[in-house]
């Protein structure tokens, strides 16, 4: 699949991170030149993103086709220089404080960084006349919805946490650039994304981490919660096909999903059988902010991406842990190199 050729040089924000460094690999693998933003937060290790970084470094034609720029989206200045820099065709806007959990700790910073870091993008964007725009939103916008699956017409004005606001403030920022300026956006609400490289809070990571070590796994409420798990190289592909999209012109959401519930505990079964380890459950009661059930509808993106889910959980789990296990033997071998 490729960009039409007045699209090729892209600006990804957030390109260090787990989907956006899978996304920077294969733009780079179709040709394209690739700039990122990242300002390599604590929020997890950011030795975790250089890793992801060196990996796009060290691409065939890394050294001609990839520029990092370090910094802040709240840094006016720096995005300034960075659009004035460089001819950018298309944006694929990624960078954002993640996580329900957290966002209900720092509310201030999601809203400072996801809604006030996305209007300072969309503004560079519309100063040096890039009209190309894909926004990675996310399912938690539905909230709790009744409606199942979820679609992108479904009303969302009852988000349960400050993240899905942020997010939800995204789309809207998007929808109003346009409006008014004639900006071709696509924003992705992502469901529930995991595969090689993804952060290690996460719940897939963080289980396989908690199962390998053989310490207790939390399992808030019943173990019934049901999540929509999209593998990393799925989403990718929606990624692409939403920057032709964006390209050809028009405002549109897309659901990005397997379309498919998997139950917590059937998760952990999955994880057990593909680590060969049985997990230590420790019960926990419900947590704020968790919602019952993530579904999505993808017919939207099946007929106007062409988008199609081709890695179910069960083939997904197994890519995961071959990958988790060669990235913990690499570290541990690193530190015994280390101390030698």
């Amino acid at each position: 699949m490729t960009l039409p050729t007045t699209a090729r040089h892209v600006l990804v924000t957030g390109g260090a991170g787990f989907i956006g460094s899978h996304c920077c690999e294969r733009l780079l693998d179709r040709g394209d030149t690739v700039t990122v933003i990242d300002d390599f937060n604590d929020f997890y290790d950011p030795a975790i993103k250089r890793r992801n970084v060196a990996l796009l470094v060290s691409h065939r034609d890394g050294a001609r086709r990839f520029r990092l720029v370090e910094g802040d989206i709240r840094d006016r200045k720096l995005l300034r220089s960075t659009f004035d820099g460089a001819r950018f065709d298309a944006i694929l806007h990624l960078a954002a404080m993640a996580g329900v959990r957290p966002s209900l700790e720092k509310p201030d910073l999601y809203f400072d960084v996801n809604v006030v870091g996305t209007s300072n993008i969309l503004e560079e964007a519309r100063r040096a006349g890039v009209r190309t725009f894909v926004f990675g939103s996310s399912s938690s916008v539905y909230g709790v919805n009744e409606s199942v699956p979820f679609r992108e017409d479904d009303p969302v004005e009852k988000p349960i946490s400050p993240y899905a606001v942020s997010k939800r403030a995204g789309e809207l920022l998007a929808y109003s650039h346009h409006r008014l300026y004639g900006t071709s956006c696509a924003c992705l609400r992502f469901f529930t994304v995991y595969g090689p490289r993804q952060r290690p809070e996460m719940a897939i990571h963080r289980f396989a981490t908690l199962i390998e070590e053989g310490r207790g796994v939390p399992v808030y409420g019943d173990g019934s919660a049901k999540r929509d798990f999209t593998f990393v190289s799925d989403v990718v592909d929606g990624v692409v096909a939403a920057l032709e999209f964006a390209a050809r012109g028009g405002y549109r959401i897309f659901n990005l999903g397997e379309s498919r519930t998997v139950e917590l505990r059937e998760l952990i079964t999955l994880l057990e059988s593909a680590l060969g380890k049985r997990a230590v459950i420790d019960r926990r009661p419900d947590q704020a902010g968790d919602v019952p059930i993530t579904f999505a509808d993808v017919s939207r993106a099946r007929a106007e991406l062409a988008y199609c889910p081709r890695v179910p959980i069960e083939e997904g789990i197994r890519r995961f842990v071959e990958w988790f296990r060669a990235e913990r033997a690499d570290r541990s071998g690193a530190a015994r190199g280390g101390r030698g």
